[in-house]
């Protein structure tokens, strides 16, 4: 069994990457708390160095990493924002990364993005789970440290630093809705909040073209399921051990949007908000619209894990508007 992460290690983190990365705001607005119904806060994480909140666990890995280990290099497999946060932190701390992402529909920002901060990019796979299938073959191969996006204690510490921020600016919320992909950003959020204040709710938000995650919590044990959504910092087909253990302990629920609920919330952070999200940054906001009779008059913090969406996204998601 992994070693969970604890408050401790979330605090032990903040030390970390408060050296190397900004504070993100929590504003409140009031047209979106007036369609929720309720104290409607966002969590802007899109604002973050890169655009996502993954940066926080990259940084706080690397910054723990063995130097020889950080000679061999390191690898991981992302859809983009786990992989910027990798690519990033390896500059940082002067070690070597090779990112796999799938060669199938892959963000272009973001493998850009992974190519200029001078990661090595292999594409491999049609979708995450194929392109992590081939860097467990390649980090045996080559030697080099494999970072599971999720199955990673530091990461889950680093990301949690932003659910500290939250609980300071905002100290008696009552609800954090949460995207989930491998569900680091949830398991932070939920060690910290429980840790500050037990009465506080950690909702998880998937894709229903996605529910591997979700189910996974539902059922008890990890299953894979399909993957069809366009918000590829949702897309996953499996549930994975170390998140979903943290998960079923401390996340008071699990909830599903459709893509076409999250291309709302887009469009709708876009016009209410001013804000850029992409899918997985606008699935908090969907599900706090969808099952908003849960929370009237509440105070609602929505995490906009991440703005990095694409030309050819924003455009198919702006067409009908």
């Amino acid at each position: 069994m992994m070693e969970r992460p604890t408050f401790k290690d979330v605090l032990a983190a903040r030390q970390v990457v408060s050296r190397y990365l900004p504070r993100t705001p929590l504003y409140h607005y009031p047209s979106l708390s007036d369609l929720a119904g309720a104290q409607l806060y966002l969590k802007h994480e899109n604002h973050q160095l890169l655009g996502a909140f993954k940066v926080r666990g990259g940084v706080n890995y690397m910054a723990h990493l063995d130097p020889e280990r950080r000679r061999r290099g390191v690898i991981t497999a992302s859809t983009g924002n786990h992989g910027q946060s990798v690519a990033y932190a390896s500059r940082l701390f002067g070690a070597h990364a090779v990112i796999v992402a799938p060669a199938v529909g892959a963000n272009p920002a973001k493998v850009e993005s992974m190519r200029n901060l001078g990661a090595e990019l292999v594409l491999k796979g049609k979708d995450f789970d194929e392109a992590r299938e081939h860097v467990e073959r390649m980090a045996q191969e080559r030697g080099l440290t494999y970072i599971h996006s999720a199955n990673e204690p530091l990461l889950i510490a680093g990301v949690g630093t932003y659910a500290l921020e939250i609980m300071e600016d905002l100290p008696d919320v009552d609800v954090i809705v949460v995207p989930v992909g491998g569900g680091s950003g949830a398991c932070g959020t939920c060690i910290v909040a429980k840790a500050i204040n037990p009465a506080v709710q950690v909702i998880g938000v998937q894709s229903e073209q996605a529910p591997a995650a979700y189910r996974s919590w539902k059922e008890g044990s990890l299953v894979e399921d399909r993957m069809e959504t366009f918000a590829e910092g949702l897309a996953t087909r499996f549930g994975f051990e170390l998140t979903q253990g943290i998960l079923r302990g401390m996340l008071a629920d699990f909830v599903l949007v459709s893509d076409a609920e999250i291309r709302r919330a887009i469009v709708l952070l876009l016009e209410k908000a001013h804000t850029l999200a992409e899918g997985a940054g606008a699935a908090s906001l969907a599900a706090a619209l969808k099952y908003q009779d849960r929370w009237q008059g509440k105070k609602v913090v929505c995490v906009v894990s991440g703005g990095n969406i694409s030309l050819p996204q924003l455009r198919e998601v702006l067409a009908p508007f």
